[in-house]
């Protein structure tokens, strides 16, 4: 039978990507629900391509908009974030890709989990900011959390017929982004174009962003500590600017595996979406031969001041990693529309997770008051910084 899938974020990089690969194996899945923010005008455009069953427009003001565009079509429109909760307790749903990017994604991947729908989860921040929370709730509903960063897909691989072996340690490989070999004083004068040319993949804004800060990779690491039931200690980052080894998980015995493969955000999305079947993607093989010399190195902090701190948060734990993803949201929407500096990113972030009280142990609402909070903190300090 075809797997019925609802893609929440499906105008998003990761969405986009996923009705390619769903389109290309038309016998093995299906879409049913699609959901957007505000970009009515795509979500339109998909849902009159693959006809789901149900969209839901997050932002209400276009509700009239898509409802009267796809009225013909019988599709069901619904609008609100709360809708985007609702719908994934379909009975129609087999698997929910959840590629909404932020903190908007936290609230439908526990609605996800609590409905016992299979996650494909191409959002780190839920895990990030309430990893806990995600991991316990998961287990109390046996509900299966699939991961589609290639990192943690690697990783996810890696660990397939392993039982209860013990890892002693992962590697997250990183690319470096475009300014790995930048010195601090050559950050001010960043423009945005600039910071989004990424070198390998091809990503959202946000997500683009956070790689050339490589805030991105602290936020795996923490990521990756829930997935696996890791401590702190036994995640480490490299810079692999070739971007074809995902990851390293060794074993206590002296074994390392790794997944290689080209940068190529279909090939994790298609294993979560098809799991545990592998099926065949027309795309390019790794030629290790055509790519050449493999090159690891150690992250240079000074420059990835946003990595640093995001290492340093996940030891910390508690709310701390909530007050960084807020913060850091805030700050990259401002650096986007010109209105902070790329080396000031960090400087937002570091005050942020300073400023606010610590919270050892929160709870849901902790985590929503905390967000808010961090957001508000950021705006003022970036209102200071520009007078």
């Amino acid at each position: 039978m075809k797997k019925r899938i609802a893609i929440l974020g499906s105008t998003g990089s990761i969405g986009k990507q996923a009705l390619d690969v769903i389109e290309r194996f038309p016998e093995k899945f299906e879409v049913e629900v699609l959901t957007a923010n505000k970009n009515a005008k795509l979500l339109i455009k998909q849902a009159l391509k693959f006809n789901p069953n149900t969209v839901v427009i997050g932002d209400e003001q276009y509700f009239e908009e898509v409802s009267n565009a796809l009225f013909d079509r019988g599709i069901k429109v619904y609008a609100g974030s709360r809708a985007i909760e609702q719908i994934t307790s379909m009975e129609t749903v087999d698997i929910v890709l959840m590629a909404i990017i932020g903190f908007q994604g936290l609230k439908p991947t526990l609605a996800a989990i609590k409905n016992r729908k299979p996650v494909a989860l191409a959002n780190k921040e839920c895990l990030v900011i309430a990893g806990n929370i995600i991991k316990e709730t998961a287990l109390e509903y046996l509900t299966p959390i699939i991961p589609v960063d290639s990192e943690h897909s690697a990783i996810f691989q890696c660990l397939a017929g392993e039982g209860d072996n013990k890892i002693k340690k992962v590697i997250l490989t990183a690319s470096g982004g475009p300014f790995k070999n930048f010195k601090p004083e050559d950050l001010k004068n960043i423009t945005p174009e600039t910071a989004l040319n990424h070198p390998t993949w091809n990503m959202g804004d946000k997500i683009s962003i956070d790689s050339a800060t490589m805030i991105n990779k602290g936020f795996e690491a923490m990521e990756a500590q829930w997935l696996f039931n890791l401590e702190p200690n036994q995640i480490e980052i490299v810079i692999h600017p070739q971007s074809v080894v995902h990851a390293f998980v060794y074993f206590t015995d002296g074994n390392v595996k790794s997944v290689m493969s080209n940068p190529d955000m279909r090939i994790p999305i298609l294993y979560a979406l098809s799991f545990p079947e592998r099926l065949q993607l027309d795309t390019d093989d790794f030629n290790p031969v055509k790519t050449g010399t493999l090159t690891f190195e150690t992250p240079n902090t000074k420059i990835f001041r946003n990595l640093a701190l995001a290492l340093k948060i996940m030891k910390k734990g508690g709310n701390t990693p909530c007050l960084l993803n807020a913060a850091n949201e805030v700050a990259v929407d401002n650096f986007l529309n010109n209105n902070l500096n790329f080396s000031e990113i960090p400087e937002v972030n570091e005050h942020v997770v300073n400023s606010l009280p610590f919270i050892k142990n929160p709870d849901l609402e902790d985590i929503i008051n905390c967000d808010k909070a961090a957001r508000q903190a950021a705006l003022n300090f970036i209102k200071n910084l520009n007078r």
